[in-house]
């Protein structure tokens, strides 16, 4: 497949990217123009594409081909109280509207746990959840083929993933603990090959008392 990865700078995003080559993908990511290319991008092993994502034009000239986006676009804490309205509202509207005109019909898009929630101090950063349930709701009323992960708290580490279990569950369900980010980026592509996890929302945390499933055997028996 050819996926394309927007957000694909941040600690999440070069992590799809990175599995998604492991997969034997193409894989297309784009950076915003400002962004510092990670180190994990910067052997020259993809082509990356930086743009500005209010850009449409360029932004569909990027997804053209592209079999699915990953969407790991997210607001960073600043000064800006607007940018999550910006990142995680409008950005994820205008990534819309670029899919559909570019043909690309399959997307996931990496959001958070507890997302929608009012009562959450991620709230104190620019009403953060509530954009990014807008983001959501927009995505879902689009008419892609779409598949929302919900993580919760993203972690660093590398070692011992084997070790860690997936916690699945369906939107609303749990409230805390943690994953890391390299399993995060593997549910995302297991998404993206699994029919079954297309109009659904997964939240997904992990521990090493969780009995390890895929995503497969977990939406087999948790049907829609």
């Amino acid at each position: 497949m050819r996926i394309a990865i927007t957000g694909a700078s941040g600690k999440t995003g070069w992590r799809v990217v990175d599995e998604a080559l492991l997969r034997g993908n193409q894989v297309v990511p784009i950076l915003r123009p400002d962004s510092q290319v990670p180190q994990a991008l910067a052997d020259g092993k993809v082509e990356i594409k930086r743009l500005d994502l209010a850009n449409q034009a360029a932004l569909v000239a990027a997804l053209s081909g592209c079999d699915a986006l990953v969407i790991a676009t997210g607001a960073r804490p600043s000064l800006d109280l607007a940018g999550p309205l910006k990142v995680d509202a409008l950005g994820i509207r205008a990534q819309i509207s670029a899919c559909k005109k570019a043909g690309v019909e399959r997307v996931v898009l990496v959001s958070s746990l507890c997302s929608g929630r009012f009562f959450h101090p991620l709230n104190l950063f620019g009403l953060i959840l509530l954009w990014k349930r807008l983001g959501e709701r927009w995505l879902a009323a689009s008419g892609l083929q779409w598949t929302i992960v919900r993580p919760g708290g993203l972690k660093e580490a590398e070692e011992q993933l084997e070790l860690q279990g997936i916690r699945f569950t369906d939107a609303d369900q749990q409230e805390s603990s943690s994953i890391p980010r390299r399993l995060v980026a593997k549910v995302c592509l297991d998404a993206i090959e699994l029919p079954a996890a297309v109009g659904r929302i997964l939240e997904i945390t992990s521990a090493t008392d969780v009995v390890p499933q895929s995503l497969g055997d977990w939406l087999a028996v948790n049907p829609a």
